[in-house]
C-alpha cells in the first residue's frame, strides 16, 4: 500500500534531500587534500533510491552524472542485494564494467539502511589528478580499470585492495587521502538521511522521493509540449588537440506532443580518448535540454523519462568497448551545443549562442627534488554565450563543466610552475547586438623539466553565434618554441613559457542594434577595436 503524503511535505522533504547532498559536497572539498578537489572542487554528491534512480544531485558538475547514471546498476549487477550490508563501501571507475565515464572520476557509494531494509544510496565521484602521461588508442593505456569493487564490508577495510590500487597510482599520498574524504562525505550523507527517516519515517521519505521524480517528469513534459511538434536539426564540427580534419557532429530533436526523441550522428569511434559512452551522451543531452527549456526542473531521475536520445553504436557519442574515453568532456561539450543550436530553431529569441564549447584541460606532470611525482591539472574557463537580452559572461565554465580556477598562491606554492599571465582576452567574443563572453589567457614558465600535455577543442571551428550575432576566436597554444601542432603533448624545459588562449562565447543578434552606450563601453573596455 502506497504512503499518502501531501505536497507541503514533499516540498520540505524534497529541500531536504537537497541539503544533504550539498552538505556532502562540502565536507568532500573542506576533507580532500589534493588541488584538484580542495581547490578546483572537481567534484558532484548526489543521493539515489534503492533501485539506483536519482534523487537529487547537488550543483557540482553536470558531466558526472554520467558517471552517477551507471555505478549503482553496475553494483546491483555484480553484488547480490541479500549480500550488501550497512558499512560496505563500494568503489568503481571503469566505463564500461563499473558505471563510469572515464578512469580518473572514481565513484564512491554507500548503502543506507533503516531498520534493515535497504532505502537509498550515498554516492559521489571526484576527479582524481593521476594517471598523467599515458596513451589513448585504448582503454588500457589510460590508468587503472575498476569494476565495482567492496572496499569496505561492514565497516572493515580490504586493505589489499586499497594496497593494490595505491601501487597504480602515480601520486597514492594524494590518492589515499582524497579517498578518505569521498568515504567521509558518504558517512555523513548516511547519517543525515537515517536522522530524516527518523523524523520522518522512511516509508514517508521514499514516498517524497518518488513523488520528486514524478513531478520532474511533469514539469519536463510541459516544457516539452510549448514547443511546436516537428523535427529541429543543427550540426556543428569537432576538431582537436590531437590534428586531422574538424569531424561533423549532427542532431535531429524530435518533438511530438509532450515527448522528445534526439538521434544523433557522428563518425564512428576513434583510436583516441575522445570517445563518450552512452550514459555520457545521457548527461550531456539531460543537461542541454534542461538547462533551455527550464533550469528548475529537479535534477533527478523524473526529467528523463519524456527524453529518448540515441545514437550509432561504435561513434564517437556512443562508443563501445575497448574505445579510450579519457578526454570524453570534448566531445560532450559538442553535445551540448547541438542541442542548443538546434532548440534555438524550436524556441527562435529563447536560447543562448553557442559558448567556448570545449572544456581546456592542462595537465603538467614530471618529478620533483626528492624524485617524487606530481601532477597538476587545470581546466580553464572561457566566454559564455551571449544571451537573448545580456551580454555572454566572461572566463567562465559552460555547459558540462564547473569547476573553478587554481589560484595562482596555491599553483606556485605546490608546484613548481609561475603564471606570468592571467587575464580576459580582448576582442574574444562575438560581436553582436549582445556580445559573447571573453575567453581567457593563461601563461605559464616552467621551473623544472616536466611534460605537458592540452585537451581542447575549437582549435579549427569558433563558437557561433545566433540570431545574425557573429562567432567566436577559438583557442591558441603557443608552445614557447614556434610549434603550433604537437598532437597534445611536449616536453618542456626550466624556463619555457607556454600560452593557452580559450574560445570566447557567440554574440547575439545584429551588431548594428547593440545600444551605442554599449558600443562606447565596449571600446573603453578593449572589448572591440
Amino acid at each position: 500500500m502506497s504512503t499518502q503524503i501531501d505536497p507541503i511535505t514533499v516540498e520540505v522533504i524534497g529541500s531536504a534531500l537537497q541539503s544533504i547532498v550539498e552538505e556532502m559536497g562540502e565536507a568532500l572539498v573542506r576533507a580532500s587534500y589534493s588541488t584538484n578537489i580542495k581547490e578546483r572542487r572537481d567534484c558532484s554528491t548526489a543521493l539515489f533510491d534503492s533501485r539506483g534512480n536519482t534523487l537529487c544531485q547537488a550543483e557540482h558538475i553536470p558531466m558526472h552524472l554520467g558517471s552517477f547514471l551507471g555505478v549503482i546498476p553496475a553494483i546491483l549487477s555484480r553484488f547480490d542485494e541479500a549480500d550488501i550490508e550497512a558499512g560496505d563501501i563500494f568503489m568503481a571507475n571503469d566505463a564500461y564494467a563499473g558505471g563510469g565515464t572515464h578512469l580518473p572520476d572514481i565513484v564512491v557509494a554507500e548503502p543506507i539502511f533503516k531498520e534493515g531494509t535497504l532505502i537509498a544510496w550515498a554516492v559521489n565521484t571526484a576527479h582524481h589528478s593521476d594517471f598523467a602521461d599515458r596513451g589513448h588508442e585504448h582503454i588500457y593505456q589510460e590508468g587503472l580499470r575498476i569494476p565495482p569493487v567492496r572496499l569496505y564490508r561492514k565497516g572493515v577495510l580490504n586493505e589489499d585492495l586499497q594496497e593494490m590500487f595505491l601501487l597504480n597510482c602515480q601520486v597514492p599520498r594524494e590518492r589515499l587521502s582524497d579517498l578518505r574524504a569521498q568515504m567521509s562525505a558518504n558517512r555523513l550523507c548516511v547519517q543525515r538521511m537515517i536522522d530524516l527517516c527518523d523524523k520522518y519515517g522512511a516509508d514517508m521519505v521514499l514516498a517524497a522521493g518518488d513523488a520528486l521524480q514524478d513531478y520532474a517528469e511533469r514539469k519536463m513534459r510541459a516544457a516539452i509540449a510549448e514547443i511546436p511538434d516537428g523535427t529541429y536539426s543543427f550540426s556543428d564540427q569537432f576538431d582537436s588537440e590531437q590534428g586531422g580534419e574538424p569531424m561533423t557532429f549532427s542532431v535531429e530533436i524530435t518533438v511530438k506532443g509532450d515527448e522528445m526523441a534526439l538521434d544523433f550522428d557522428a563518425p564512428p569511434q576513434v583510436r583516441s580518448g575522445l570517445n563518450m559512452i552512452y550514459t555520457s551522451l545521457l548527461a550531456a543531452t539531460y543537461f542541454g535540454v534542461k538547462s533551455v527549456l527550464d533550469p528548475e526542473i529537479l535534477p533527478n531521475a523524473g526529467l528523463a523519462r519524456p527524453l529518448t536520445v540515441t545514437a550509432p553504436k561504435g561513434s564517437i557519442l556512443n562508443c563501445e568497448h575497448p574505445a579510450a574515453v579519457d578526454g570524453r568532456i570534448s566531445a560532450a561539450q559538442r553535445v551540448t551545443d547541438l542541442v542548443f543550436g538546434a532548440l534555438a530553431q524550436a524556441l527562435p529569441g529563447q536560447v543562448a549562442a553557442a559558448g567556448n564549447g570545449c572544456c581546456t584541460a592542462a595537465i603538467f606532470n614530471g618529478t620533483d627534488e626528492n624524485g617524487n611525482i606530481w601532477v597538476y591539472l587545470e581546466t580553464i574557463g572561457g566566454g559564455g554565450g551571449a544571451r537573448p537580452g545580456a551580454d555572454g559572461l566572461s572566463g567562465i565554465h559552460v555547459g558540462l563543466t564547473n569547476t573553478s580556477n587554481l589560484p595562482v598562491e596555491a599553483l606556485e606554492l605546490e608546484y613548481p610552475l609561475t603564471l606570468l599571465r592571467y587575464e580576459l582576452v580582448d576582442g574574444s567574443g562575438g560581436a553582436g547586438k549582445f556580445r559573447g563572453g571573453l575567453g581567457v589567457r593563461r601563461t605559464y614558465r616552467v621551473e623544472r623539466a616536466c611534460r605537458f600535455t592540452i585537451s581542447t577543442s575549437r582549435l579549427q571551428s569558433q563558437p557561433w553565434g545566433l540570431e545574425g550575432g557573429q562567432s567566436a576566436q577559438g583557442t591558441q597554444i603557443d608552445t614557447g618554441d614556434g610549434r603550433t601542432d604537437f598532437s597534445g603533448m611536449i616536453d618542456l624545459v626550466p624556463g619555457q613559457v607556454i600560452s593557452i588562449v580559450t574560445p570566447g562565447g557567440g554574440g547575439h543578434g545584429d551588431i548594428a542594434e547593440r545600444a551605442p552606450e554599449a558600443v562606447q563601453r565596449d571600446i573603453v573596455e578593449g572589448r572591440i577595436a
